[in-house]
């Protein structure tokens, strides 16, 4: 893979919010503004890039034993630093965001690409890597976001529109509207790229309810496997 490919990869085809349905929790949660939603994409594609190549640079150095551990342990420290700089500088953001900026550290987005991409690949392709992940995971949050503040709350970065305050649908500003939000996002999405993962057909060989299932096709399935297995 290209480095174009490999950075533009997680915008979209691999997009960690709205194909692979990572960090569901705090998409949910803080898309109610546009502002917290760039601070957690920025905070968390930081974190990101920081870890992901510490743990490429550190890869033949960590046992594997003990990877896991010092994964989380490299996050936690970005995460800390990431957390006293906004707080130093953007106190009213590092309010708002709470909670969920302590837990970047538990993001499956973070510790998935570390234990999947950085621990297998150069320092350069790493940074790419999460630098792809962190855009596609940020402009996922703003869109969400865009839609829930200005249909939801009638505005836009906290800027009323005239015409929208007035007849503005409250519900997606609560839970149900970002559930809501969030599945129509993934169908576009999957409609666009034209992915058919969830039509994805299975063998009966291949099923573990296919000796219950009764049908005559898993019957012959079981007898040609146990046919196969005796020859």
């Amino acid at each position: 893979m290209g480095k174009l490919q490999n950075f533009l990869k997680g915008i979209i085809k691999e997009n960690p919010v709205l194909v692979l349905v990572l960090g569901t929790c705090p998409t949910l949660a803080i898309t109610t503004s546009v502002m917290n939603a760039l601070g957690m994409g920025v905070a968390a594609t930081a974190v990101l890039l920081c870890s992901n190549m510490a743990v490429s640079a550190l890869r033949k150095v960590i046992p594997d034993q003990v990877r896991i551990p010092c994964y989380i342990v490299l996050i936690a420290g970005f995460v800390t630093m990431v957390e006293m700089i906004m707080h130093a500088f953007v106190p009213d953001l590092y309010e708002a965001l709470g909670i969920f900026l302590s837990l970047i550290v538990v993001n499956c987005i973070i510790l998935g690409r570390a234990e999947m991409y950085a621990s297998k690949n150069t320092v350069i392709d790493s940074a790419l890597d999460a630098l792809g992940m962190g855009v596609g995971f940020t402009l996922a949050l703003f869109i969400m976001a865009s839609i829930r503040e200005i249909i939801g709350a009638g505005s836009w970065c906290g800027i009323a529109i005239p015409f929208l305050a007035d007849v503005k649908i409250s519900i997606l500003t609560l839970a149900p509207g970002g559930f809501f939000v969030f599945g129509c996002l993934i169908a576009l999405v999957n409609k666009l790229t034209g992915n058919k993962s969830s039509k994805k057909e299975m063998g009966c060989a291949g099923c573990p309810s296919a000796a219950l299932c009764g049908k005559k096709e898993s019957s012959e399935c079981n007898k040609k496997e146990t046919e196969g297995g005796e020859q």
